[in-house]
């Protein structure tokens, strides 16, 4: 029985640490070179993006969240589930999108500079902060 204890605890150590890094990769952790935090509180974290020509990230997870697009540019993404798109951002563009894990890769001829807001838990949510 002792024996069966320890190969269970052994095979969830290990299938534990083959699993988490591909599945929630903290973006500013795995592309320190790209994005950078600018702000972070208890509801939302502020990361600026500067992917140059020819660049393509490690895979990242983001939450839900907001991109303010300053330099557009074409990007080709990587998604986890295989699907590979490309298409250009337009400078001023904002976008939404759902949560996910991805890498992504300037395949244009200028930089793609960023403003990502990634949204966190809203406490009291279903109240709105307006009267």
């Amino acid at each position: 029985m002792r024996f069966l204890n320890i190969f269970a605890v052994r095979t969830l150590l290990v299938f534990g640490v083959w699993v988490t890094p591909a599945s929630a990769q903290d973006p500013a952790v795995v592309n320190a070179k790209t994005i950078q935090v600018r702000f972070e509180n208890e509801r939302v974290r502020v990361l600026e993006a500067n992917l140059p020509p020819g660049v393509k990230e490690q895979v990242h997870s983001h939450p839900a969240y907001v991109i303010y697009v300053l330099a557009g540019g074409r990007y080709r993404n990587y998604a986890s589930d295989g699907k590979i798109t490309e298409g250009t951002l337009q400078t001023g563009e904002v976008l939404y999108r759902e949560p996910l894990t991805h890498a992504a890769e300037n395949i244009g001829d200028k930089p793609l500079h960023m403003i990502l807001v990634e949204l966190k838990g809203v406490p009291g949510a279903g109240v709105s902060p307006h009267p």
